[in-house]
């Protein structure tokens, strides 16, 4: 299987291939150059790996929640590759392939991304032993005091939201923290590995029903609401 997966849905930028058993991949912290650094990363990880595009059987894509530019651009490249491939897609909770940024045992990870407007993107997961995710609480948006956690023995915490709101969420989890990684971000490799096994379970879908997940459809502030922010 020859699976290229795309990811854009905050700063950083990410590419990544699956070759046979080998997986390879680019990413880049690069606010607003998401645009210009996807298809050279993808056209360069085909060179490494001596395919052309036509090779490829899927493509993978993070679909949100995120920056709406940035899910908007990642959902758009997969769909015009595959169109122009003849080969489907699969779409990826942009949570859960940052909640694989975290260490893997039995504790709980939260996933939270900093969602501006005083907001976060968030879900929580735990490890189902085989490199997958089993989701314990829902992706939702939300102030963090806001934020509900099922019950859990441990936590591991990942995203941009612990950087900006780690004082607000600490209280709000439901055990001990064992770990907390503010700069870590949704990358494509974690996207190529859950797409992957999507795939194997026949669960792509045509390009067209491709779909981002934005979780609100505001998306900035009025100047009243700023000024009062």
């Amino acid at each position: 299987m020859n699976l290229l997966a795309i990811e854009t849905s905050t700063e950083a930028c990410s590419v990544a291939l699956i070759h046979g058993d080998e997986v390879i991949a680019r990413s880049e912290l690069a606010p607003r150059r998401h645009a210009e650094l996807v298809l050279p990363m993808a056209d360069a990880l085909l060179a490494e790996a001596g395919l052309g595009r036509h090779a490829l059987d899927v493509i993978a894509v993070g679909r949100g929640p995120g920056a709406f530019t940035g899910v908007r651009l990642g959902i758009s490249l997969a769909q015009g590759m595959a169109l122009a491939l003849d080969v489907p897609v699969v779409t990826v909770s942009s949570l859960a392939a940052l909640a694989l940024e975290a260490p893997e045992d039995d504790a709980s990870i939260l996933a939270v991304i900093d969602a501006r407007m005083g907001e976060i993107y968030a879900a929580s997961y735990r490890s189902d032993g085989n490199g997958g995710l089993v989701e314990l609480d829902e992706e939702r948006v939300c102030t963090p005091e806001a934020l509900i956690l099922s019950p859990s023995h441990a936590w591991h915490v990942v995203g941009t939201g612990w950087t900006t709101y780690a004082d607000v969420l600490r209280p709000r989890l439901t055990g001990p923290l064992l770990s907390a990684e503010g700069a870590r971000y949704p990358q494509a490799r974690h996207v190529a590995e859950l797409a992957a096994r999507e795939f194997a379970a026949g669960r792509a879908h045509a390009p067209e029903q491709a779909l981002p997940v934005y979780l609100r459809d505001k998306v900035a502030l009025t100047l009243v609401e700023q000024g009062k922010a």
